[in-house]
């Protein structure tokens, strides 16, 4: 859903008809490319040469840009294209030697893009929206952990088991950030709306963090007993 949103709204442009046009067709265009190309040209390539390192580095991240840059070309976001090269290369049978490999990347752009949206933030109108951010907020971490734990149990997860499950899922998504940043340049929301939307994720973000590092097993958990990779 959040992809789909995101490839819908596009900055600049008020035309929904429009985009969802854009949407039925270049979506899965490049969607299709995407999996075609990991099947026929990537793996191909992978086998042949999986014994460099270096090479897999580089064919991940050039194949990344390339599908980021062919979503920007046919008029979607560049996070639209990001999200399918990666969800492409998710179902290769390489995909967690890639992760591992591009870990230390992945984690200095996942700062790079909360320094951006910290840096996004008007203090003031933060405090102004803080009470309705917090009430919602709140809400999410009363609701979602609950219904993850009622589904699950009803799919025939053991109750322990769906109750861990939903503590870890009870915060709000950083999708959530991504879409609203989307749509408040579009002019789909508010700035009021937006920062409450940010701060209602930091706080579920925060809560959900040491909920779980006292209470579940994690690499920064507090205890050495809980304390696994």
């Amino acid at each position: 859903m959040a992809l789909l949103a995101l490839a819908g709204y596009q900055p600049g442009s008020g035309d929904l008809l429009a985009n969802l046009a854009l949407v039925a067709v270049a979506f899965p265009a490049i969607a299709l490319g995407a999996f075609a190309g990991v099947r026929y040209v990537l793996l191909p390539l992978l086998a042949r040469f999986d014994a460099f390192n270096e090479f897999v580095f580089l064919l991940a991240i050039g194949w990344c840009l390339a599908i980021a840059t062919a979503s920007h070309v046919v008029g979607m976001s560049f996070e639209v294209g990001a999200i399918v090269a990666g969800v492409s290369l998710a179902n290769s049978p390489i995909a967690q030697y890639i992760t591992d490999t591009l870990r230390p990347l992945r984690d200095f752009f996942l700062i790079l893009f909360f320094f951006s949206i910290g840096a996004a933030v008007e203090p003031m109108l933060l405090v102004q929206v803080a009470a309705p951010a917090l009430v919602l907020g709140v809400a999410l971490l009363a609701v979602k952990p609950v219904t993850f734990r009622l589904l699950l149990t009803w799919r025939g997860e053991s109750v322990d088991t769906a109750r861990e499950i939903g503590v870890r899922l009870g915060q709000a998504s950083e999708f959530s950030i991504l879409v609203t940043g989307v749509a408040a340049a579009s002019a789909l929301v508010g700035a009021e709306a937006a920062h409450a939307i940010l701060a209602a994720t930091v706080v579920t973000l925060v809560v959900s963090t040491y909920l779980v590092i006292f209470r579940y097993p994690s690499p920064i958990a507090v205890s050495a007993g809980l304390r696994r990779d």
